[in-house]
């Protein structure tokens, strides 16, 4: 059985972070109705085609944040769209937007206004910078509010290097995951209750979260050490190593006094053992630098292969700097089920990427292709009683699309 089935969830949102959580609902059985502007329709049907993203026939980028969903081309700034709209409430269990708080408002759609319609509705609000404060109603993407504005964006740069840019979605699709989280528990506590629920998160705390270690330790008034590079680094088991085929590796021997001597014979230096500089954990700390040196020689005497054998017959923890084109082909990742193929896509052996949640006993959807715009409106508009004749008006006047 599907764990979801039966639910009905409107995505009124854009772009990836809300959408996506919809997505993770879509794969538990729920039908997800994505409501688009009639004019061009959710922006981030146009994003694979902005300068420097990878090029695509294929519209990849919005097959991962609507597949399995039936969408319908909407106008909300009108009377008549916000009136279909709102006979979906009706009959919804979901209402999950990443308007700004400033844009539900003149558009109607806030949670009293909606809960009016539906007493049981889960409302969930995703924002750029949250709901209160001078930036509530401030715009923002996860590169933004996510990645810059948590401390991540700096942190991570190299010693002397510029500020590192993020990758695409790489803070909205985690950020979906707390929407898909604060949904749950929408949903449960109504199951309790009988009544809706309304739920937010945001953009920046969900930053926050990601960094929460460092900015605890800021918090707490904790001395941060200077930072250094590399190869003047405070541990040398726990950092990258290149071999000599080129490919790199993280090191993490948390362990260290139990693991040494595994380490030292996984890399055939027994006389590591008695070298007073790396004896214990102390001295090697106090000697990382030179043991970081010694290891960087060592590592590129043979090539990855070679090296994750031997480390992996020692059971020490280690792991591949993987290049993207590794992740496609990844063998484990094939095992775990993280590729699932796309069913009805017209590309033979298409694969998308699964949502990282498992129920034991309950299936998944197989990924369908995302909607074209406006697809699924005429039926829906139907199954609400608007008859053909309806229907045709309010295309005529551009209150549904194409």
């Amino acid at each position: 059985m599907s764990v979801l089935a039966g639910l009905t969830v409107l995505d009124v949102g854009t772009w990836i972070a809300g959408p996506a959580a919809a997505t993770v609902m879509s794969d538990f059985g729920a039908d997800v109705i994505k409501i688009e502007a009639p004019d061009g329709g959710d922006t981030y049907r146009a994003f694979q085609r902005m300068p420097g993203v990878p090029e695509s026939d294929l519209e990849y980028s919005w097959l991962l944040g609507a597949r399995n969903k039936r969408s319908v081309a909407l106008d909300l700034t009108t009377d008549d769209g916000r009136d279909v709209l709102l006979a979906l409430v009706q009959r919804a269990d979901v209402f999950l937007t990443n308007f700004t708080p400033a844009r539900l408002a003149r558009l109607k759609l806030t949670w009293d206004e909606v809960s009016a319609v539906n007493p049981r509705l889960v409302f969930c609000s995703l924002t750029a910078y949250g709901e209160t404060g001078e930036e509530a109603s401030k715009t923002g993407f996860d590169i933004n509010a996510w990645w810059a504005r948590s401390g991540l964006m700096d942190l991570v740069r190299a010693v002397g290097a510029p500020p590192a840019n993020s990758m695409p979605g790489m803070g909205d699709f985690p950020t979906a995951m707390t929407v898909f989280g604060a949904i749950m528990l929408g949903l449960y506590q109504r199951e309790r209750t009988g009544q809706g629920a309304r739920v937010s998160t945001s953009l920046l705390a969900n930053g926050a979260w990601a960094n929460s270690f460092l900015i605890q330790a800021a918090l707490a008034g904790a001395t941060f050490a200077e930072r250094r590079p590399r190869e003047q680094g405070r541990n040398a088991l726990t950092t990258t190593y290149r071999c000599r085929d080129d490919r790199w590796f993280v090191l993490s021997l948390m362990s260290e006094d139990k693991t040494w001597p595994a380490f030292t014979r996984a890399i055939e230096r027994p006389d590591l053992l008695t070298d007073p500089r790396f004896a214990r954990t102390p001295e090697r700390r106090a000697n990382a630098p030179a043991l970081i040196a010694l290891l960087d020689e060592v590592f590129a005497q043979r090539d990855w292969d070679d090296w994750r054998a031997r480390l992996d017959a020692q059971g020490l923890t280690f792991g591949a700097i993987a290049r993207l084109q590794d992740v496609t082909r990844d063998p484990q990742m094939a095992s775990a089920g993280v590729f699932p193929a796309v069913d009805d896509a017209g590309v033979p052996g298409l694969r998308t990427v699964a949502s990282p949640i498992s129920v034991a006993g309950a299936t998944k959807a197989t990924p369908r292709r995302a909607p074209r715009l406006g697809e699924h409106t005429h039926d829906i508009l139907k199954s609400l009683g608007y008859d053909d004749t309806a229907i045709r008006s309010l295309r005529q006047r551009g209150v549904i699309g194409p």
